[in-house]
Formats: C-alpha cells, structure tokens, sequence
C-alpha cells in the first residue's frame, strides 16, 4: 500500500512543497498550486497543454482562440518552470512519480468556444479538444520520462465534472438551461483516446474523481488501470460496480479524510472487507489519498494530512 495526494496544494512556495512530497510519499506527485495564479491551477495546466489548440482567459474562464494567447503561454511557461524544479529536487529518484491533468470532459464542461458557450456545446469542438488534450499529454509524459528518467510515471486525469457532463447539469452560458447529456459511447470514445495516448507515452493511466456517483464501469472500461475516488462519498448500492471492476483488473485507490491514520487504514479496510476481498488481495494493489485536493487548506494543515495518510499505509 502507497500514499499520494490528489494534485492541489496551498501556498506560493513550489519547490517546497515538491521536497517535502518527494520526502514524505511513497508515490510523490507533481503538485498543483492554484493561488500562483490561473495557469497553476488543474485547468490552466491542462490548458497549456493543450497540442493546436489556442486559448486565452477571459472573464468568464478560459475560452479557445485562434493562436495561443498571453495566459495560455504563461501558463506553459509555468509549467515548464515547475518542470525544471521537480528534475533538481529528484535528482536519483528511481520509484513511481505522479503527474495530474484535467480531463476532456471536466475541461469541456469548463472551457468557452471562441463565439461563447462551453465546448460542451459542440460535438465537433469537444471531440478536437479532447484530441488536442491526449497529444499534448503524450509530450507532457515524454517531458517528465527525460527529466526523471527514473521514474515510472503515473498520469492522473481528473475528471470533477465528469458526472454533471454525463447527467445533464452543466449550466449554459445563460445559467437558465442545462446542457444536453453525454451518452457513456461519446463520453468513452474522449475518455479511450486519453488513456491510449497515456499508455503509449510509457505511463500508467489512472483516473480521479471527487463527485458522488464516480460512473467505475464506464472509467474501467475506458481503458484506466486505476479509479481514484472519495470512499466517504461511495453508497452500499455501489459496492457491486466497485468489486466488479476491481475484479477485472483495475486498481481502486480510495480517498480517506480524518485525523487519526489508525482510523483512515480501517476505513480503507473496511471498504474492500465489505466487496469481498482480502488484505492480501487489495494492499498491493491500493493507493490512499487524502480525499479531494487541499488548496484550500493551510500549508501545515495539508502536510500534517498528508502524513496521516502516509502513516495509515504503514500501519
């Protein structure tokens, strides 16, 4: 059993935060510090990397343009800076390392079409966004591979508003309506490209999601190797869909919350006792998190969560 976090942290200090993730989890991840500014945040991210697609920040949020505009450079710029940090501060790291990135339908869901409206919208524009994602995110995996070259790299993609998108509650631009529902068949063609273009970089796919209701089996069956989750949000009805794809051969990683890493191991014990599975079968395969990112908590308060949760796996 590892430790991660899920991507955001609070604070401005980068390097700080990459040394003490580095330092602290079995599986340190590049962290996502949104109060840097929009191009930190796990949409500007995504937006920078988005392959022939431009976009700029306007304000209502990020909307696509003809040519890369000056917040979507930034935020490359960002990033590339973030990159240089996370080379110097693992220098001889040899072990898996976590990258994150917003996924195609949290980001169509997010993002404007040039004439207004979410990408969302547009069948034609939400199937190039997605193209454009999965490219940029094979360069971004290759990128991290020749920075740490011993790393085994994890691509998280997520995924927030996947479960709006899927139900039909994502607002229109006027906030009167609601965008049409995404079918599973489209949602899963977005979903499939991504997690191929992962693969095909040399890394392993996984998926996060902080809503109610994550849709496992459409996310399992998408071709992602791992479901990473909030367990305090997973009903009893839901335990089936859960064994089923861990059965199959996806890898569950629960998201934890509380104090005591006594009492975060038990919940997570508890979860796999009730879908039939032993320790044995489920600790090599688990990776706890806190429960949804921690940008909005103090910098002590994230890193003492953070090590509740790496004291729980070593229980």
């Amino acid at each position: 059993m590892r430790a991660t976090g899920v991507g955001s942290m609070p604070g401005e200090d980068f390097r700080g935060v990459v040394r003490f993730v580095v330092e602290t989890l079995d599986l340190p991840f590049l962290p996502e510090l949104p109060a840097r500014g929009d191009g930190a945040g796990m949409v500007g991210r995504a937006v920078g990397l988005l392959d022939g697609l431009g976009a700029d920040l306007q304000p209502a949020g990020w909307r696509l343009t003809d040519r890369p505009g000056l917040d979507q450079r930034r935020a490359r710029s960002l990033l590339s800076h973030d990159l240089d940090v996370l080379e110097e501060e693992t220098q001889g790291y040899e072990g898996g390392l976590k990258v994150q990135v917003a996924g195609p339908w949290t980001l169509a869901a997010t993002m404007e079409r040039p004439r207004g409206d979410r990408v969302l919208a547009d069948h034609g524009a939400r199937r190039e966004l997605a193209q454009s994602l999965a490219s940029g995110i094979a360069a971004h995996v290759d990128e991290v591979r020749r920075r740490v070259p011993g790393a085994a790299v994890v691509l998280q993609v997520d995924e927030p508003g996947l479960r709006a998108v899927l139900d039909g509650q994502v607002p229109t631009a006027s906030g009167i309506g609601r965008h049409r529902r995404v079918h599973d068949p489209e949602a899963d063609a977005s979903l499939r490209e991504v997690a191929s273009a992962v693969r095909g970089a040399g890394a392993r796919p996984v998926v996060h999601t902080c809503a109610p209701r994550v849709p496992v089996t459409l996310l399992s069956g998408a071709g992602f190797e791992a479901l990473s989750f909030d367990l305090s949000l997973v009903t009893a009805d839901e335990y089936d869909a859960y064994a089923a794809v861990l059965e199959a051969g996806a890898d569950l990683w629960p998201g934890v919350t509380g104090r005591d890493p006594s009492g975060l191991r038990r919940s997570s014990d508890r979860f796999f006792a009730a879908l039939g599975f032993s320790e044995d079968a489920t600790v090599p395969r688990t990776v706890l998190s806190p429960s949804c990112g921690l940008a909005g908590s103090t910098p002590d308060d994230a890193r003492r969560t953070l090590r509740d949760v790496a004291s729980a796996t070593r229980l």
